[in-house]
């Protein structure tokens, strides 16, 4: 008997197995995308904001502190079969600004100028399985939910 034939049952059952691994977060079939692994950034004290952020989808569950004047632009790196949603920002203190062109079909940018003293939510979210393209695949409903909170002072 060949090995191959040993290793595609295998290979598809690992396949399966790890699109079925996310946490449940309740009756929702949103899941929080994976932590993210390494060392965790420390809190930042008031006098410790920076006057330019750059983020992306590894900074989901951050929070950051940015001063009035500065500066927040983010990319979240899509694909086609599992496209970023626009950005949502909820709260006060930062302004969206012209964050340029988006140039990969699938991705979002934003950017946003910090004008006043406040805490700003932002938000994205995008399929966490592309959609089956053929009959008899499995269907993969679950949501990767993107948040990061920006502290202007």
């Amino acid at each position: 008997m060949r090995r191959t034939t040993l290793l595609a049952p295998a290979a598809a059952a690992l396949l399966l197995a790890g699109c079925g691994s996310q946490q449940d977060t309740g009756s929702s079939d949103k899941v929080s995308a994976p932590a993210r692994t390494g060392t965790p950034s420390p809190t930042r004290s008031a006098g410790d904001c920076t006057g330019h952020v750059e983020l992306t989808a590894a900074d989901h569950g951050r929070t950051v502190c940015v001063t009035e004047g500065g500066e927040v632009r983010l990319t979240l790196d899509g694909t086609r079969a599992r496209p970023w949603q626009p950005v949502a920002a909820s709260g006060t203190g930062l302004k969206a600004v012209n964050a340029g062109f988006v140039l990969q079909p699938g991705d979002a940018t934003a950017a946003y100028q910090a004008v006043a003293a406040g805490t700003v939510r932002l938000t994205s979210s995008r399929p966490l399985c592309a959609e089956p393209t053929a009959p008899g695949q499995v269907s993969c409903k679950a949501i990767e939910d993107w948040t990061v909170t920006v502290r202007v002072s």
